[in-house]
C-alpha cells in the first residue's frame, strides 16, 4: 500500500524535510509514505480567503487518484491512541487500497475536502504547524507499523 501525504505548503524548512524523510524512509515496502506538496493559494486583499482555500482544495482533490482511500486531517475529526491507529493502519492495509492522507493550508481543508474523506482523523485538539504536522504524521505512522510488527520501537 502507498500511503500519500497531500500537502498544502512548499518550501519546508531543513528540519521538517528531515525529519519526515527520517520516518518515512523506516517504512517497509507495504506501507511506504510518499509526500506530494499542493503549493499555497495567494492569500491577498483581492483574493477572498475562502477562494484560496477552495482552490488548495481542487488542487489535493486532484492529486487523489481515483480509488483510493480518502482521510482528511481536521481537529474536527476521531483522535486515536496509538494502540488505535495500529488497529486502524491494519484496517487500511487489509482493505488494499491505496490511502491518502490531507492536510490543508494555514486555514485548514476546503469542505470539498472533507466531503471526499472517508474518515477524519484529529491529531489533537491543539493547533499545530503545518510544517510540523508532516513530521508528526510520519512518525506516528512508522510507530504504528512498529506496533504491528511487534517491533520494541513503539513502546514509550
Amino acid at each position: 500500500m502507498e500511503i500519500a501525504l497531500v500537502a498544502v505548503g512548499t518550501r519546508m524548512p531543513a528540519w521538517v524535510d528531515q525529519g519526515y524523510r527520517e520516518y518515512a524512509r523506516r517504512l517497509p515496502h507495504q506501507c511506504r509514505l510518499k509526500l506530494v506538496e499542493v503549493p499555497l493559494a495567494a492569500r491577498t486583499r483581492s483574493v477572498p480567503l475562502e477562494r484560496a482555500v477552495a482552490d488548495e482544495g481542487r488542487r489535493m482533490l486532484a492529486a487523489v487518484p481515483a480509488g483510493r482511500r480518502v482521510i482528511a486531517l481536521d481537529v474536527t475529526g476521531r483522535s486515536w491512541s496509538t494502540p488505535e491507529l495500529s488497529q486502524q493502519l491494519q484496517g487500511w492495509l487489509q482493505d488494499g487500497r491505496d490511502l491518502s492522507l490531507l492536510v490543508g493550508g494555514p486555514d485548514g481543508l476546503d469542505a470539498a475536502c472533507l466531503q471526499r474523506a472517508e474518515q477524519r482523523w484529529s491529531l489533537s485538539p491543539l493547533t499545530l504547524p503545518h510544517p510540523l504536522v508532516r513530521v508528526l504524521l510520519a512518525e506516528q505512522l512508522y510507530r504504528a507499523w512498529t506496533l504491528l510488527s511487534g517491533h520494541p520501537y513503539h513502546r514509550a
